[in-house]
């Protein structure tokens, strides 16, 4: 269901970063007790900031570090518990407990990731992930009008 109002949402803009804007507010609109949400776009093996909705963030980050370069090096979807104990943890904000990246991959490139933070330990489950897995295809479906 909300991956068919992103959709409608993102299908009359025609600027990639509106879309990846509005997306970012869309999700933290649409999911409770989400501190920070958006997205980090691949620039030469590094992670830049992009679009997001929450608290200032980290400018970049190299892939292998924390849990938005490990879902970039591993192209899969992380969600993690409890940040503190996750390996290479990148603290952007103290306040943040848990997290879930989900990688955004556009005929095998890997575009970027979609970071969600939350002050909540464990506050992200399979269903969070498949959901937000879904709306990562229809915002891909939208970026590829941009791909040359």
């Amino acid at each position: 269901m909300k991956e068919k109002q992103l959709d409608s949402l993102l299908e009359n803009i025609n600027y990639e970063i509106s879309i990846l804007a509005n997306t970012s507010a869309f999700i933290k609109q649409e999911f409770e007790d989400v501190s920070w949400a958006g997205f980090y776009l691949n620039q030469n093996k590094q992670l830049i900031l992009g679009p997001f909705q929450g608290l200032i963030a980290c400018t970049s980050i190299p892939f292998n570090k924390g849990v938005c370069g490990a879902c970039a090096t591993s192209r899969k979807t992380i969600c993690v518990e409890n940040v503190h104990e996750f390996p290479g943890h990148i603290a952007c904000d103290s306040a943040s407990n848990s997290e879930i990246v989900i990688p955004i991959i556009i005929d095998d490139d890997l575009y970027g990731v979609l970071d969600l933070d939350s002050t909540s330990f464990n506050r992200f489950k399979k269903d969070d992930q498949i959901i937000l897995e879904k709306l990562v295809a229809t915002l891909v479906k939208h970026l590829k009008r941009f791909k040359c």
